[in-house]
């Protein structure tokens, strides 16, 4: 009885451990690496154009405001 449960709980861990490590090497993969660095650049892609967006509006923003108020035409 002692045997069978160690038995069967060295299979599990087996079988779990194994499913980890394919997991790991599935990740690590060129094909699956490239990916990942695909979105992080079009993540980063994205970042930088939603700040210039941001800095454009600013400026024009405050282009606006210093025309006001030194009373120059548009």
């Amino acid at each position: 009885m002692r045997r069978g449960f160690w038995f069967v709980l060295g299979v599990g861990c087996t079988i779990y451990v194994g499913g980890k490590v394919r997991g790991y090497l599935h990740q690590a993969t060129p094909q699956a690496i490239g990916n990942r660095v695909a979105e992080s650049a079009t993540g980063i892609g994205d970042s930088v154009r939603d700040f210039t967006d941001r800095v454009r509006a600013a400026m024009a923003e405050r282009e606006t405001e210093l025309r006001e108020t030194l009373g120059l035409p548009d």
